[in-house]
């Protein structure tokens, strides 16, 4: 199945960006680009529709490899995502969805109903915990969508915080399934991402996507049913900030230096860490690679001393 999951995100991939090309749909270039060639903001179109197609399968086999409920948050995300990439969205308009998707992801219990000792608080009131889920989702929504900036960054933050829940789990979780499919269709927007002409970018309804996959896990390894290895003990809201700490340390980032200037936090610019990186010489790939080693390393450093204290 995996080879088959592979194998049809890239033709979906392929194909959709032939259609989008036919039709001179491609990503403007501007200042704020990180690439002087022709690209479409197709990526998550492909990787949607993989998953779609090969729950749908199972769906009507009556193989239930996870919730399948899921796909309406999922789905209304990417579909605000595409409408996104087209039209330009009112942020407005997208941050009253987002709100929307979190109340239904809330409902499907996928909620953070205990902080772990933040703050001295564990099990928190219903109303609090629903604020704070919802807080965390917008966060790590816009966390998600702030990365993709560079080829693969955005992909490889995602692969890297579901490899790392699912490894560091005693069990296979319920999501596991997910993980795989979610894993294998972003496989094929390596190759989309670096070819030097014709790229395929993941646009909008790509990052909304993975973000709301990401804060699913997310909410789900804050939950009761998420239990570590043995040999391996942290405290669960430390866990979910060491693995996404690239996305969430370049939001805060950004979001004070545009305050700041007296700007929107959400005018789009160039003072990402990996636009930086890039500002002083530094290839996209390389930096991608010192961002995910960087990342990786300080979870598993802060990791062990948090074992060892």
């Amino acid at each position: 199945m995996y080879f088959l999951v592979v194998l049809l995100s890239g033709i979906l991939t392929y194909f959709t960006q032939k259609i989008f090309i036919y039709y001179k749909k491609f990503d403007d270039f501007n200042h704020r680009s990180s690439h002087k060639t022709l690209a479409t903001r197709t990526g998550g179109i492909g990787v949607f529709a993989t998953l779609l197609i090969i729950s749908s399968y199972y769906y009507f086999n009556k193989v239930e490899l996870f919730d399948y409920s899921l796909f309406i948050p999922l789905g209304i995300m990417f579909i605000v995502g595409v409408y996104d990439d087209f039209y330009n969205a009112d942020f407005k308009l997208k941050f009253l969805l987002q709100i929307i998707v979190a109340k239904i992801i809330i409902d499907q219990g996928y909620v953070i109903t205990n902080y772990h000792g933040l703050f001295g608080l564990y099990e928190v009131p219903w109303l609090l915990a629903q604020l704070s889920t919802l807080f965390v989702f917008l966060v790590i929504i816009n966390a998600i969508n702030f990365i993709d900036g560079i080829d693969g960054l955005a992909i490889t933050e995602v692969i890297k915080t579901i490899m790392l829940i699912e490894f560091f789990s005693a069990s296979a979780t319920i999501l596991t399934p997910l993980s795989i499919l979610v894993v294998f269709s972003l496989l094929p927007l390596y190759y989309f991402n670096f070819k030097k002409e014709h790229k395929v970018f993941l646009g909008d309804g790509g990052s909304l996507l993975l973000g709301t996959i990401v804060s699913i896990y997310v909410f789900y390894v804050l939950g009761s049913d998420f239990e570590f290895k043995s040999d391996f003990a942290i405290n669960k809201v430390l866990f979910t900030v060491l693995i996404l700490i690239y996305p969430l340390v370049d939001l805060l980032r950004v979001f004070i230096i545009r305050i700041k200037n007296g700007n929107s936090p959400f005018e789009p610019d160039q003072n990402h860490i990996h636009h930086l990186l890039i500002k002083k010489g530094v290839s996209q790939k390389i930096c991608l690679s010192i961002i995910f080693l960087t990342s990786l390393l300080s979870i598993f450093l802060l990791s062990f001393i948090y074992n060892t204290l």
